[in-house]
C-alpha cells in the first residue's frame, strides 16, 4: 500500500508536537538548562502516571520556545508530519497563557505560528487553522483576561478551547468567557470526559454549548449521555494513545472506540500530543486496527466523521470526503481492502 487515506486532525496540541530534539536544540539555542542534555535520557523522562504528571513535565519543556522564530519552526515542523500522515486539514490547539507566563509575547506566539502555517500550507498542501485554549487550572478570571488580550488577534483564529486538567475546575466556571467567544462568532470546543466523568461531558455541553468535545471517552459510561451524543451526533476528538500513554484505559484492547462506533457516535481519532504519546494520527489510526480489530469499513467512517466534524467550509470538506471514498474504493478494486499503512 502506497499512502494512508486522507483525513483531518482535530485533536492536536502543538505544543505537544515539539519533540524532543528540538526542545535540546532550542535549549541550547537560548541557553536554557534542562535535567540532560542527552536524549536517550530526556526520552527516558517521558513515563506518565495520569495526566498531572504528564503536564508536569510538559510545562517545563515549553521554557525552551521563546521567539517567534521558534513557534514558526514548531508549527511548520508539524505541518510537514501532518502532510506525511495525508493530513488534509488540521485544527490546531495553542495554549498561549503557558508561554506568557515564560516572558513570550503573545505577538511572538501567534505571529509566529500563523506564518509557520501558512508557509507550511503553501508548502505541503495542507489546511490549518488555530484554535486558542484556555487552561483550566488558572481558573476564569485568567481566561477572561487571556481572551481580552486575544481580541487584537482575534482574525487568526478560528475557535476557543479549554484543556489542562478537568479535576477541581469544572467547566461551568468558564461559561461568560465561552459566551464572551460565541459573541466573536467563534467556534467553540472543550476537553470533557477524559479525567472527569460522564457528568461532566453533559455538563460541558450545557454550560459551554460547545460544537465538539474533545476526548469524551468516559461518557460511554452513562447510557443518558451516550444517548444525547448519539442523537446531536455531537462529534468526539478520540485520542487512543493518548488514553493508553495517561491510563484513561489499561490497555488499547480496552479502549471504548469500538463500542462508540458502535453506538453510532461520531467518533474521531487523533493524536493530542503526539510527541509525548507514542505517535501521529497515521500510529493511531494503525493502533486502532491492530489492537481493537477495527474494520476497513469502520476506519473509513472514523476517517469521513473527521471531515463532518471539522470547521473547514463545505466544498474542500466535500471534496476530501470523496477523496476518501475513491481511496477506499481503489483498494477494494485492488484486493488489498488496508486503510492504514503498514509502515
Amino acid at each position: 500500500m502506497t499512502a494512508p487515506f486522507p483525513k483531518i486532525e482535530l485533536h492536536v496540541h502543538i505544543e505537544g508536537t515539539l519533540e524532543p530534539e528540538m526542545i535540546l536544540a532550542l535549549a541550547a539555542r537560548h541557553g536554557v538548562r534542562l535535567p540532560t542534555a542527552d536524549l536517550d535520557e530526556f526520552r527516558a523522562r517521558y513515563a506518565f502516571t495520569d495526566l498531572q504528571s504528564f503536564l508536569d513535565l510538559h510545562y517545563a519543556n515549553l521554557q525552551v520556545l521563546r521567539s517567534e522564530e521558534d513557534f514558526y519552526e514548531l508549527a511548520a515542523a508539524y505541518l510537514g508530519r501532518a502532510k506525511e500522515c495525508n493530513v488534509r486539514r488540521a485544527e490546531i490547539f495553542f495554549d498561549p497563557q503557558t508561554h506568557l507566563a515564560n516572558g513570550v509575547r503573545l505577538g511572538a506566539i501567534v505571529n509566529g505560528l500563523t506564518a509557520g502555517l501558512r508557509d507550511g500550507e503553501r508548502h505541503h498542501h495542507v489546511s490549518a487553522d488555530l484554535i486558542m485554549c484556555f487552561l483550566r487550572h488558572l481558573g476564569a478570571d485568567a481566561a477572561d483576561e487571556m481572551f481580552t488580550a486575544m481580541l487584537p488577534f482575534r482574525d487568526l483564529i478560528i475557535g476557543v478551547g479549554l484543556d489542562s486538567t478537568e479535576i477541581g475546575f469544572p467547566n461551568q466556571l468558564f461559561a461568560d468567557v465561552f459566551a464572551r467567544a460565541a459573541a466573536e462568532e467563534l467556534h467553540l470546543v472543550a476537553h470533557a470526559g477524559e479525567e472527569g466523568d460522564a457528568q461532566a461531558v453533559a455538563e460541558t455541553l450545557d454550560s459551554l454549548h460547545v460544537e465538539r468535545i474533545d476526548h469524551g471517552v468516559r461518557a460511554m459510561d452513562d447510557p443518558e449521555v451516550v444517548a444525547r451524543l448519539r442523537d446531536d451526533q455531537t462529534p468526539l476528538t478520540v485520542c487512543p494513545l493518548s488514553n493508553v500513554r495517561l491510563h484513561v484505559v489499561d490497555t488499547l484492547a480496552d479502549h471504548p472506540l469500538a463500542a462508540m462506533l458502535d453506538a453510532n457516535l461520531h467518533a474521531t481519532v487523533n493524536s493530542d500530543d503526539p510527541a509525548y504519546f507514542g505517535g501521529y494520527v497515521d500510529a493511531n489510526y494503525r493502533a486502532v486496527r491492530d489492537e481493537l480489530g477495527l474494520t476497513s469499513a469502520q476506519l473509513e467512517t472514523l476517517a469521513l466523521n473527521s471531515f463532518d466534524a471539522s470547521f473547514a467550509p463545505p466544498e474542500p470538506r466535500e471534496a476530501w470526503k470523496d477523496e476518501v471514498r475513491a481511496w477506499s474504493t481503489e483498494q477494494v478494486t485492488g484486493g488489498r481492502r488496508e486503510v492504514v499503512d503498514d509502515g
